[in-house]
C-alpha cells in the first residue's frame, strides 16, 4: 500500500536528512557485508573431498538482495562463483531459507528477495590438494530499497572479508566529460519523500476508510435504533445528575472502543510484522480473503446472518444487570458497551472484516490504528448525544432505508472481492482477471447498484420504496457516474489511485485503443555522443534517465510519471537520452562509471539534464510518485 505507518516516527528532520543525502551516499555506501564461514577453515583438503560453506549476507536497513533464482525478465539475480585462482568447485546449486516473494508490478512478474539477511549454503569439492583457507567465491548481486536500486556490483569473499572485484580498465572511447552539478543553483530538487510500493494502501486512505466504515456501521439496522434507545437510558439513569449520564455515557462508549480495538490488538499480536507481509504475496490467503469478503457481502445482502451465541450475550446480560444492582455503575456501563458490540455484530462484522483484511495487507500495526478508528467513530454519537439529549429527536427515523444502505455495502463488498481474487490470478497465472475483465465487473456493480437504488427491484428483507427521495436519488447518480468513470478505464484511461486495486495493465490497452501520441517522445538509448550532437543541432538541452533493466523503480517511474501529459509536455522540450548501467558488456560498464564519475553515485533512477558542451545543470535523485514535482523539476532546470 504507499505512505504507511512509520512514515509518522519522530525526529522527521534527520528522517528528511537521510532520504535527502542518500542517493549522494549511495556509491560510497555498501549496503551488504559478506562472510565466508567453513568448519574446514584452517584445515588442509584433498582432491574432490565433500566440502560445506556458508556465505552469509548481512543486509543494511530497508535495502533487499535478490534471490539466486528470479524469473526472466526482472532484477538481477544472486550469482555465486568460486573466484579466480581458487582450486574449488561448487559441487550444486546453493540452498538458502526461502525468501521473501512478492508480485513487483513493475517487472510485472513474481521477485525473490531478503531482507535483513541472507545465507547461502555452499557444497564445494577441491579441485586439487589445497588448504582451505584459499577458498574465495565471488558473487554478483544486486540490491534495491524503496527509492532506488543499486546497479549490479561483484565482490569477492573469503575468510578473512569481501572486497569489491575491480573491473579492467575499458579500451573503449570514453563518454563525453561532465562538469556535475553541485552548487545550490543546479541541484534543485526538494528532498525526496519516501516511496512506498504502488499498491500498499497510505496510512491516511486507510484511516480514512475504517472512519467511512465506522459511520456507514450506524446506519444499520441492528445499530441505528439503539442510539436514542441507550441515550434515554443514561439519561433517565441519570436524570438527578447530568454529570453522571455523561460520565456513564463516556464509559459505554469506551466500553466499545475498548472491544474493537482489542480485536485489532489481538491480530496485530497472532500474525505480527512477518505475517502481515506474507499475506499480499500468499495466494492462499488471498483466495480465503475473497471468500471472506463474498460472505460479508451475501451477509448484507440478507441471505443469512452473523451472529454472536446466544449464550454469550446471555452472559454478558446477566454479569451487566448484576453490576448495575449492586451499584456499580460504572462496570455495568463499561460491560453493556462490551455487549452492545457483540449484539450489533450482525450488522457491523463485514465492515469489521473489511478493516482487518484491509490491515492484512500493511504494516502489521494497521489493524490497531484502523478498529480505534472505527471504533471511535462508532461510539462517538452515543457520547455526543448523551451531552445533548435534545439532538435525539432530531435523529432521523429507522426504516427500510437502513436496509439499503446494507445492500450497497454488500455490492461494494464484492467489488472489493476483486482485488484479492485478482491478486491470486496474478500469482497463478490463470489470466482470467484481468484489468479489463475486473474493470468489467466494477462497472455491473455499478450499473446494478444504480437500478437498486431506483427501486427497480428488491433483496432480502426489503421493501419496496413508494417514492424515490432525494438522498437516494443523488446516491443513484453517483453510482452511475462512478461506473462511467471506471469505462474510461476499459478504454486505456488511466484511473488514478484506483490503479492501485487493479491488476497491472499487461495488454497496455491505452496504446492499444487510442494509439501513440503523435507527440511521444523519442529516446536515444545508450549514447550520450549522440544525443549532445542532437541537441547542438536543435538548439536543445539533454534529459538524461540513468536506469537499469533490473530496476523495478525505473520502471514504475517510467510507466507511471513519463506518459502524464504534463511531464510529457516537459519532455518534448529537451532531447532525452536514456542510459543503462546494469546490462552485460562494455559499453554498461562505460555509462556506470560515466554515472559515477560525474555525479558521485550510481543508485537508480537518476535523472541529469545536461547543456549541449556536457555540463550539468540538474539532477533529480530517486523515484518521486509526484508527477507534479518531477514537472516542477523539468521546468526549473530549462530555466537554469
Amino acid at each position: 500500500m504507499g505512505i504507511m505507518l512509520r512514515h509518522y516516527y519522530p525526529k522527521f528532520f534527520v528522517f528528511l536528512l537521510i532520504i535527502w543525502g542518500l542517493p549522494l551516499l549511495a556509491a560510497a555506501q555498501n549496503p551488504v557485508s559478506w562472510s565466508l564461514e567453513s568448519d574446514a577453515k584452517g584445515k588442509a583438503v584433498k582432491k574432490d573431498q565433500p566440502l560445506k560453506a556458508k556465505l552469509r549476507a548481512a543486509i543494511e536497513g530497508n535495502w533487499h538482495l535478490y534471490a539466486v533464482e528470479q524469473p526472466d525478465g526482472g532484477p538481477f539475480p544472486t550469482k555465486i562463483t568460486v573466484a579466480d585462482n581458487s582450486p574449488f568447485q561448487i559441487d550444486g546449486k546453493p540452498v538458502s531459507p526461502a525468501p521473501v516473494t512478492k508480485f513487483d508490478p513493475n517487472f510485472k512478474i513474481d521477485t525473490k528477495f531478503f531482507e535483513k539477511k541472507a545465507e547461502f549454503e555452499l557444497s564445494l569439492k577441491p579441485t586439487a590438494d589445497a588448504s582451505a583457507d584459499e577458498l574465495a567465491v565471488n558473487v554478483k548481486y544486486q540490491v534495491c530499497d524503496d527509492t532506488v536500486c543499486l546497479p549490479p556490483k561483484t565482490v569477492k569473499v573469503t575468510f578473512a572479508g569481501f572486497e569489491d572485484v575491480k573491473k579492467n580498465a575499458l579500451a573503449a572511447a570514453p563518454i563525453t566529460e561532465t562538469t556535475p552539478a553541485q552548487n545550490a543553483e543546479t541541484q534543485i530538487r526538494n528532498p525526496p519523500s519516501e516511496i512506498r510500493n504502488p499498491n500498499d494502501l497510505p496510512l491516511g486512505s486507510f484511516v480514512w476508510l475504517a472512519i467511512t466504515l465506522g459511520a456507514l456501521s450506524l446506519l444499520t439496522p441492528c445499530v441505528f435504533p439503539m442510539i436514542p434507545i441507550t441515550v434515554s437510558y443514561f439519561t433517565n439513569h441519570a436524570s438527578h445528575s447530568r454529570a453522571k449520564a455523561v460520565r456513564l455515557a463516556t464509559i459505554y462508549s469506551l466500553g466499545i472502543i475498548a472491544t474493537f480495538t482489542i480485536l485489532g490488538m489481538l491480530l496485530a499480536i497472532f500474525v505480527g510484522a512477518a505475517g502481515i507481509n506474507l499475506f499480499a504475496a500468499n495466494p492462499w490467503v488471498n483466495l480465503v480473503i475473497t471468500a471472506i469478503f463474498l460472505m460479508f457481502a451475501f451477509n448484507l445482502f440478507g441471505a443469512y446472518e452473523l451472529q454472536v451465541p446466544s449464550s454469550v450475550l446471555t452472559k454478558l446480560d446477566n454479569l451487566t444487570r448484576t453490576k448495575e444492582g449492586e451499584g456499580s455503575g460504572i462496570v455495568g456501563a463499561l460491560l453493556m458497551g462490551l455487549t452492545f458490540t457483540l449484539t450489533s455484530f450482525t450488522c457491523t462484522s463485514p465492515f469489521v472484516g473489511t478493516i482487518l483484511v484491509s490491515a492484512s495487507q500493511g504494516n502489521w500495526r494497521m489493524p490497531l490504528v484502523g478498529m480505534l478508528a472505527f471504533s471511535t467513530v462508532f461510539a462517538l454519537p452515543f457520547f455526543v448525544l448523551a451531552l445533548a439529549p435534545q439532538l435525539v429527536s432530531q435523529l432521523p427515523r429507522a426504516g427500510g432505508w437502513m436496509n439499503s444502505v446494507k445492500v450497497a455495502m454488500g455490492f461494494l463488498e464484492v467489488a472489493a472481492a476483486m482485488k484479492f481474487i485478482s491478486n491470486v490470478d496474478l500469482i497463478w497465472k490463470w489470466g482470467i482477471f484481468t484489468r479489463s475483465f475486473v474493470l468489467a465487473i466494477w462497472i455491473a456493480i455499478g450499473v446494478v447498484l444504480t437500478i437498486y437504488l431506483l427501486g427497480k427491484f428488491q433483496l432480502f428483507h426489503d421493501t419496496k420504496p413508494e417514492k424515490i427521495g432525494a438522498l437516494r436519488l443523488v446516491s443513484a447518480i453517483l453510482s452511475l457516474a462512478v461506473s462511467f468513470y471506471l469505462l474510461t478505464g476499459l478504454f486505456g484511461a488511466k484511473l488514478g489511485e484506483l490503479e492501485s486495486f487493479l491488476p497491472p495493465d499487461l495488454d497496455n490497452s491505452a496504446s492499444k485503443v487510442f494509439g501513440k501520441s503523435k507527440d511521444e517522445p523519442v529516446w536515444i538509448e545508450n549514447d550520450l555522443d549522440q544525443a549532445l550532437a542532437k541537441a547542438k543541432t536543435e538548439n536543445k538541452r539533454v534529459f538524461v534517465d540513468f536506469t537499469g533493466y533490473t530496476c523495478t523503480n525505473c520502471r514504475w517511474m517510467e510507466a507511471n510519471v513519463f506518459p502524464k501529459a504534463p511531464v510529457e509536455a516537459e519532455l518534448s522540450k529537451y532531447v532525452l537520452a536514456r542510459l543503462y548501467t546494469d546490462g552485460e558488456g562494455a559499453i554498461f560498464e562505460r555509462q556506470q562509471q560515466y554515472q559515477e564519475k560525474n555525479f558521485q553515485t550510481v543508485a537508480l533512477p537518476f535523472y541529469a539534464v545536461l547543456e549541449t558542451d556536457g555540463r550539468a545543470v540538474a539532477t533529480f535523485p530517486g523515484l518521486t510518485r509526484n508527477p507534479q514535482e518531477f514537472v516542477e523539476f523539468l521546468q526549473k532546470a530549462q530555466k537554469n
